[in-house]
C-alpha cells in the first residue's frame, strides 16, 4: 500500500493508503516518523511499522476528507532528464533541438514542488506553458557510485510528476533550469509507492489529459536511459540522498511539438495518470 503525505484539520502528516481511506501513522505507527524523509532514513525499521498497520487500524480517514500533499516536499535536490524517450527525442529534433548522446539532466528548483491536486499557476510573464507527464523516482537511501545493477536497492518508492514547463523561459538558457522551476510548476504524488508493489518499474503505461483529451500515451519500457541506468550515471557525480527527486523523462504530445503548438491557460486542466501508482489532476489558474 502507498505513504500519502496528507492533512486532515491539522499539520501534514503520513498515513497508508487503503483503497479509499487512509491510515494515520501518528495514530497507528507512532514509532514512525511523520516526515518522509525522516521515514526513509530510518529504513527497515520504519517499513516494518508501516507493514504492520492493516485497515483496521486505529486513525482511519476517507481519502475524499483529506487533502493529499506532495509526498517528498523538502528534498535537497529534484532532478530532471532532458528527451529520455525516442518519439519525444524526435519530436524535439524536428523543433530543431539536437538530441544529446549522454543522458541530460537539469535542475528543477525545489520551491516549485507541488501538491498533486493543487491549481498550477500561469505565469503573468509566459505565454508558453506546457506539460509533461513523467514518472517520477524518490531515493530511498545515500547513493553515491552505484552500479546500474546495485542501483534498484537506493529506490524508495515511486510517484507521478508533471515536468511543468515555461517554454518561452526554457529556450533562454542552455541550463533550461529558469523554464522549469516557476512556483506551482512541480506537482507529484498523489503519494509513494513502494517498489515492492510496482516490481518492475520499466513496464508502466503513463497517459496525459488536457481537458480530457490524451496528449501523452507511452510505457516505461521505451526509455532510452533505464531507471538503473539514471541512478548510476548521476551517483557518478553526486550523492543522491532520501527523499531526492528524479523525473526520468517525457514521452512524446507536449504542447510545444503540435502543429500548431498549443500551449496551456487559465481554465485548461491537467491529468497524468500512471498504471499502478494512481493520477494527479491540476487546474491551470492565472496569477493574482
Amino acid at each position: 500500500m502507498p505513504i500519502a503525505r496528507f492533512s486532515a484539520g491539522g499539520p501534514p502528516r503520513l498515513g497508508k493508503v487503503f483503497e479509499d481511506f487512509l491510515i494515520d501513522l501518528t495514530v497507528a505507527a507512532p514509532a514512525a516518523p511523520s516526515d518522509l524523509v525522516a521515514f526513509l532514513r530510518m529504513g527497515e525499521e520504519a517499513l516494518a511499522e508501516f507493514r504492520r498497520v492493516g485497515g483496521d487500524s486505529p486513525g482511519r480517514h476517507a481519502l475524499a476528507d483529506v487533502q493529499l500533499h506532495a509526498p517528498s516536499p523538502n528534498p535537497e535536490k529534484y532532478l530532471a532528464i532532458g528527451m529520455n524517450y525516442a518519439d519525444h527525442s524526435a519530436e524535439a529534433k524536428a523543433l530543431g533541438v539536437d538530441v544529446p548522446q549522454w543522458q541530460t539532466w537539469f535542475n528543477k528548483q525545489v520551491s516549485c514542488i507541488h501538491g498533486p491536486f493543487d491549481d498550477v499557476i500561469s505565469p503573468r510573464v509566459s505565454e508558453k506553458m506546457d506539460y509533461e507527464g513523467e514518472l517520477a523516482v524518490v531515493i530511498g537511501k545515500a547513493c553515491r557510485y552505484a552500479s546500474p545493477e546495485q542501483a534498484p536497492a537506493f529506490v524508495g518508492g515511486y510517484m507521478i510528476a508533471n515536468d511543468v514547463s515555461a517554454r518561452d523561459w526554457q529556450a533562454r538558457t542552455g541550463t533550461v533550469t529558469l523554464g522549469k522551476s516557476f512556483d506551482t510548476h512541480g506537482p507529484t504524488g498523489p503519494w509513494l509507492t513502494l517498489p515492492e508493489e510496482i516490481g518492475d518499474p520499466h513496464r508502466l503505461e503513463i497517459r496525459t489529459f488536457v481537458n480530457g483529451e490524451v496528449r501523452q500515451h507511452a510505457s516505461t519500457a521505451d526509455l532510452i536511459h533505464s531507471i538503473w541506468d539514471q541512478i548510476s550515471y548521476l551517483s557518478q557525480v553526486m550523492t543522491l540522498k532520501p527523499g531526492d527527486i528524479l523525473a526520468t523523462g517525457t514521452p512524446a504530445g507536449v504542447g510545444v511539438a503540435r502543429k500548431p503548438p498549443v500551449f496551456l491557460r487559465p481554465g485548461d486542466v491537467v491529468r497524468v495518470e500512471i498504471s499502478g501508482l494512481g493520477r494527479i489532476e491540476n487546474r491551470v489558474i492565472a496569477e493574482a
